[in-house]
């Protein structure tokens, strides 16, 4: 008797090494005890998973702005996140699928025992889009103009642990911390920090998006799209895949799905929850649904009233019906928040207590130990944010109403919203990309230095446990710091974090990928690099 399953996927590989054509690949399965349509079955499948190059790829965005910028300090949003990982730009370091840092630029890392220093090589032989030979240079000129005195970058905060940071040579580049950071190579990943060149005088020339990066970047108009081309002096065999890549920004969901449809673009993020059921009846593409540390937050920033008051914080936290959001905002696709942003999945995590759920008497009783019977606070909410933000907003509404709170939904512009509005107004929508360790998301959001402190929240015991934690090798002891610092977040913060979403994408069965990053969508914003178009 034939196990014909098993038989195939050993055809499968054996076939695949001896590189056999679709006629070749069906005579050798037959011939192996597989049937016609079986072989041919397998062919297919066995086609769609090796990747290839050719092909013009055009990527639908739910993001970006007139005021987005090739500045790599100012990348904001889901559009500019792009750049920097895996289109015109290359860090030193990526993420891979298992969430655990990889050397990219760099070939390789070290550290003193006290990881307080630590000795990044760069690759030999790597050279910018333009020609110029990529050294240690260029990769401290990068990272000066991030952490500078003046800098404005959304990198500054997770770069403050560097005391000094040198080059030994045109390949060494080494990082002296403030204080030991078992966790410095993962900041390396941060999207702000593909390497530039650096200019005569200092700096670095971001102008034109030059980088090291899988594409040459061809044209650019903000707010629109961006076009790159292969760049055959990549550093990594075969890779990309793609002849060119254009991203488009489409920020209505309804214009995004359609451009799918009509096979105008190859890939969509942010997929429409409420018509999904629509795409997935569509033959010619194929849904991507991904646990991941994706997080949809409404902010308080604490130092404007009536948040600045603790109690109405909290007020506000107790009046939610997270699960309820979860089940009619994104249709079950996501799991309760309970205001700590460490994510589930990541080492370290804890979930507090008490869990915050809807519960009028703790409404009752905060608001009463503000010195108020009721509250009316406005909310600015977009679909920018993330695409079910203003169904979310007029759901909270709702809940919040059954407690005593009213909440005024204000529906902002798309464009400009993370320049208008995010860090503007003192209660706003939301999300951010998950970080994989708690040092690099408590750096980059809550730590007084934070660049992107959307809260302006400011805990002299949670910044004391961060910097304690940091160095800490015992991990009992690790452990510890990290839970209290998440209580502090959950017990003080003006954080609501409403949702860990999944991300729900969609893309032409004419593309394949392989496995995905679970730290953001779009692959973990290297989908222009890693995935290819299917063969036959």
């Amino acid at each position: 008797m034939i196990d014909r399953k098993s038989n195939g996927r050993l055809i499968a590989e054996q076939a695949t090494r001896a590189r056999l054509n679709r006629r070749e690949f069906i005579q050798f399965g037959m011939a192996a005890g597989l049937t016609a349509a079986m072989a041919e079955q397998l062919f297919a499948s066995t086609a769609r998973a090796q990747p290839k190059r050719g092909g013009s790829f055009r990527a639908g965005i739910g993001d970006g702005s007139t005021t987005d910028s090739l500045d790599p300090a100012t990348w904001n949003n889901a559009f500019t996140f792009l750049f920097g990982q895996a289109f015109f730009g290359a860090c030193l370091v990526e993420i891979d699928q298992e969430n655990a840092i990889r050397p990219n630029l760099a070939e390789s890392i070290e550290s003193d025992k006290g990881s307080t220093r630590w000795i990044f090589k760069v690759r030999r032989g790597l050279t910018f889009h333009n020609g110029k030979s990529l050294t240690s240079r260029d990769v401290v000129e990068t990272i000066n103009y991030h952490r500078g005195a003046n800098s404005k970058s959304g990198a500054k905060g997770v770069l403050a642990g560097i005391a000094d940071v040198a080059a030994d040579g045109p390949e060494t580049v080494i990082f002296t911390l403030k204080s030991g950071n078992a966790d410095f190579p993962y900041v390396m990943s941060d999207y702000h920090l593909p390497i530039s060149p650096a200019k005569q005088g200092g700096g670095i020339e971001w102008e034109k998006g030059v980088g090291a990066g899988p594409f040459i970047l061809k044209s650019f108009q903000s707010g629109m799209q961006a076009v790159g081309e292969r760049n055959p002096n990549y550093h990594k065999p075969d890779m990309p895949y793609f002849d060119d890549v254009t991203i488009l920004s489409v920020v209505d969901v309804t214009a995004r799905s359609n451009a799918l449809t009509t096979g105008d673009v190859h890939f969509m993020d942010r997929c429409d929850l409420k018509t999904l059921d629509l795409l997935k009846r569509n033959t010619t593409i194929e849904i991507d649904n991904i646990t991941t540390s994706f997080q949809y937050h409404a902010l308080m920033n604490v130092t404007v009233p009536p948040f600045d008051n603790v109690d109405v914080r909290l007020a506000l936290k107790w009046s939610l019906d997270r699960d309820d959001l979860v089940r009619k905002a994104v249709f079950g696709y996501g799991i309760a928040g309970n205001d700590n942003p460490i994510a589930p999945n990541t080492k370290f995590a804890i979930n507090p207590e008490p869990v915050y759920r809807q519960d009028p008497d703790r409404v009752k009783f905060h608001l009463k130990k503000a010195g108020l019977s009721t509250l009316n606070v406005d909310f600015s909410t977009s679909e920018a944010a993330f695409p079910t933000a203003v169904d979310t907003a007029i759901l909270m509404q709702e809940q919040a109403r059954k407690t005593g709170i009213e909440i005024n939904v204000i529906k902002e512009a798309s464009d400009a919203y993370w320049d208008s509005i995010w860090m503007k107004k003192a209660f706003c929508m939301s999300y951010w990309g998950g970080r994989p360790t708690c040092d690099y998301a408590f750096t980059a959001q809550y730590t007084e230095d934070a660049a992107w402190n959307d809260t302006s929240w400011k805990n002299p015991r949670f910044n004391e446990l961060v910097r304690a934690a940091r160095p800490e090798t015992d991990e009992v002891k690790r452990a510890a710091l990290y839970a209290e610092a998440q209580q502090i977040i959950h017990d003080d913060g003006g954080l609501i974090l409403l949702m860990f979403p999944n991300v729900v994408e969609a893309h032409s069965k004419k593309v394949a990928h392989g496995k995905l990053n679970s730290n953001f969508g779009t692959d973990g914003g290297r989908l222009l690099e890693r995935w290819w178009f299917a063969g036959s």
